[in-house]
Formats: structure tokens, C-alpha cells, sequence
């Protein structure tokens, strides 16, 4: 019998991955998964990108790279934090991950020794999650209110906790829970923080997909004192697979990070950066976002038609501004896994809540639909067999 080493032996599959080999079928509707929309994917102008690349510029593309990134990326970056979201001091600088999740990943093991405290929004990103559990970490979820986290819990556990280190949120269309933080929340969060002398992980991957209401202050954008580190993707606006995605914080955060991208996988992929960073030179950035807002926007309410007309006497649910997913909530206590066993077996594919918990063992009524990924008549089709199961 092989024996492995304790951080990883106490980790479980992620639910959404195991759930995901079944929308392998092509029969299954994915109301499961968290990718963009096929639609989404600037095909024309990535094949023409990457052929002046591979004319023009093979050896950058295909040689070794350095950790922090491709340098006109990294700037084509700065920039676009800087333009869009306020965000880089004179005392930030930004390396580039492969996908946010790493940005995540790192940033816990830079941060956080074993059985330190993590505070986190419950329920939480379940990618994230993992990865702290993989340092060995304590995880203390705060509970997620309709604008934001609960803060007077958030302090006492602040207080109570011992060595908390950092505190991970999503505070814009937070996955699961779609959910926006007020400006209000968010100053709260921050100031506790400081006084408690905590770091914020800040992730914000679906921070260009507002398809309602008013762009929010970052956290990082607040950051006077250094302690908000800023995770970010090109996954959910280019293409999950290049995996590309972007940290921004401190300078001496992210020399850490690069030493420890370098024990991890050396530099993220060249010939992504290069092309993301043509992308930015070529095109029209903001017209390419702008379609893709009008494709979630056009989608999320197909599902919320669909959840009035055959859920709402069994569930309730609140409208997102922008992201990817729905947070489903049953309106009496339910047997969430036993449901989404049901709708796989009418072909429909859904994340029972549990998965995004702190504590994987605590109840949850909810579930989570994604309106990304499944086409049109797969998210009329499929809310409707949710109803009938």
C-alpha cells in the first residue's frame, strides 16, 4: 500500500471536478462548470496573432522566459489595472501566473506557514479552498450576506482565530454566491485588516464581466498600507485553457512569489503572453469585453426566466450584476447531493453547495448553476428539467 505525505492524503477531489467528467458527455447539460462561453473566444485574431508570432518572433515564444513575465505583458497589464480599476502604486509590480489559480496557490505559500489561520467568505471558491488546505492551514469561513460578508462576524473571528494570517475574498460576482460587496462592506474589510494586521487576497477573475449595475471600488485600489495582494485572470476573457493569469501587489510580495514560481514551474507559458500582449497592441480590448458582457448578460436572464417559471415555488435565488453563476437556495431543507444526483440522471449537471464550504462537512441548502458555459437551449431545456426533479 503506497504511502503519501499527510498534506496531501487529507484532500479530497474537488465535487465540480468529479461532476465535470460527466459533462464529458456530450449529452449532459453543464450547468456544472465554470467555463466562458465558446462565443467568448477571440479565434480569428488569436490564429492571425499567432502566426506573425511564429513568423516573426519564434525563439521569444518558444525559448525560456523569465518568472516575473513577459515584460510588455506585464506592462500591457499595469496598465489596464491602472486605467480600469485605480489600481498600482508606485510601490506595486505584477508577475504573471499560470491562471489565477496559481496567483492563489503561491500566495498562500508565501504568506502562510502550517496551522495558520485563513479567513474566508463561506462558501468560498472551491480551487482555493484546496489549495490552502494543501499548506495545512486552517480554514474559518465568515458567513456571505447580500452585501458582502457578515463584518461583525468577521471581527470576532479576527479576534478569536489564532495566527490569522489572511483573509481570501471574492468581493465582485463571488463564486459561488454571486454576490457583490457594498463600497460600504468593502471599506469595513479593509480597515479591519489593518487593525488586525492581516493580509487580503483580493480575487477578482470575473472583475471585467459586469452586465449590470455600477463598478465597485477594488480592495486594492483602497490599499494605503501594502497588504492587499490582487489576483487576476485572462481565463474568463480570452480563453480558460492559456492559462494566463496575474498577480499585483507589494514589490516585496512579489519577489517572494517569483521565487516561488521559479520552485513551481519556472515562467508561465511565452507564446500565451505574447499573444495576449499583441492582442492589446492589435484590437480593441474594451469592444472584445463589451460583446462578451451582452452574451452573460443575454444568458443570465434566460436562466432566471427559466428559475421564475419552474423553480420559484421551490427555491429562491438572487440576480448577479456579472460573472458567471447563480446561487440556488432551497426554500425548505433539502437533500442537496440527493438532488443533484436526480438531475444527472435527466442529463443535467449541477454543484451541490457543500463543495464550496469552509467545513466540508457543514450543511448546505444551495447549489450552484453556471450560465456560461451551456448554450441557449441547454439553459431553457435544462432549468426545466431542474423543476421537474
Amino acid at each position: 500500500m503506497h504511502t503519501f505525505s499527510e498534506r496531501i492524503s487529507s484532500l479530497k477531489a474537488s465535487a465540480i471536478r468529479e461532476i465535470l467528467k460527466h459533462t464529458s458527455n456530450p449529452e449532459i447539460i453543464p450547468f456544472a462548470a465554470g467555463n466562458p462561453a465558446i462565443e467568448s473566444f477571440p479565434v480569428e485574431e488569436m490564429a492571425k496573432i499567432s502566426a506573425e508570432i511564429y513568423r516573426d518572433m519564434p525563439v521569444a515564444a518558444l525559448q525560456y522566459g523569465i518568472s516575473e513575465g513577459y515584460t510588455p505583458l506585464r506592462d500591457n497589464t499595469k496598465a489596464r489595472l491602472k486605467e480600469k480599476f485605480n489600481i498600482g502604486g508606485e510601490n506595486d509590480d505584477v508577475i504573471i501566473v499560470s491562471g489565477g489559480q496559481q496567483g492563489i496557490e503561491l500566495t498562500c505559500k508565501v504568506i502562510c506557514n502550517e496551522k495558520d489561520t485563513i479567513i474566508c467568505e463561506n462558501p468560498s471558491f472551491i480551487g482555493a479552498l484546496n489549495a490552502f488546505r494543501s499548506y495545512n492551514v486552517n480554514l474559518f469561513g465568515v458567513s456571505l450576506q447580500e452585501d458582502g460578508l457578515d463584518i461583525e462576524m468577521l471581527e470576532n473571528a479576527l479576534k478569536t482565530q489564532k495566527n490569522a494570517k489572511m483573509l481570501y475574498l471574492i468581493p465582485t460576482f463571488q463564486n459561488p454566491g454571486g454576490v457583490t460587496a457594498s463600497l460600504e462592506k468593502r471599506k469595513a474589510v479593509y480597515s479591519l485588516a489593518v487593525k488586525y494586521n492581516c493580509f487580503i487576497l483580493e480575487d477578482n477573475p470575473y472583475a471585467e464581466l459586469r452586465f449590470g449595475g455600477e463598478d465597485i471600488p477594488t480592495l486594492k485600489s483602497m490599499d494605503t498600507e501594502g497588504i492587499v495582494i490582487y489576483c487576476g485572470s485572462y481565463s474568463k476573457v480570452m480563453s480558460a485553457g492559456i492559462r494566463i493569469g496575474f498577480v499585483c501587489a507589494n514589490k516585496d510580495v512579489i519577489s517572494k512569489l517569483v521565487v516561488a514560481k521559479q520552485v513551481s514551474d519556472v515562467h508561465t507559458n511565452n507564446f500565451f503572453q505574447i499573444l495576449i500582449s499583441k492582442y492589446f497592441e492589435q484590437y480593441d480590448f474594451d469592444l472584445h469585453i463589451k460583446k462578451i458582457q451582452e452574451l452573460y448578460r443575454n444568458k443570465c436572464k434566460l436562466m432566471t426566466d427559466g428559475l421564475d417559471k419552474y423553480m420559484a415555488d421551490k427555491t429562491t435565488y438572487a440576480t448577479p450584476d456579472g460573472g458567471l453563476f447563480i446561487w440556488c437556495t432551497f426554500k425548505e431543507k433539502t437533500d442537496v447531493f440527493e438532488y443533484a444526483k436526480k438531475a444527472l440522471e435527466k442529463k443535467t449537471a449541477i454543484v451541490p453547495g457543500f463543495a464550496f464550504m469552509a467545513n466540508e462537512n457543514d450543511y448546505c441548502n444551495s447549489f450552484r448553476l453556471n450560465f456560461s458555459t451551456p448554450t441557449d437551449e441547454q439553459i431553457i431545456n435544462g432549468i426545466k428539467l431542474l423543476g421537474e426533479v
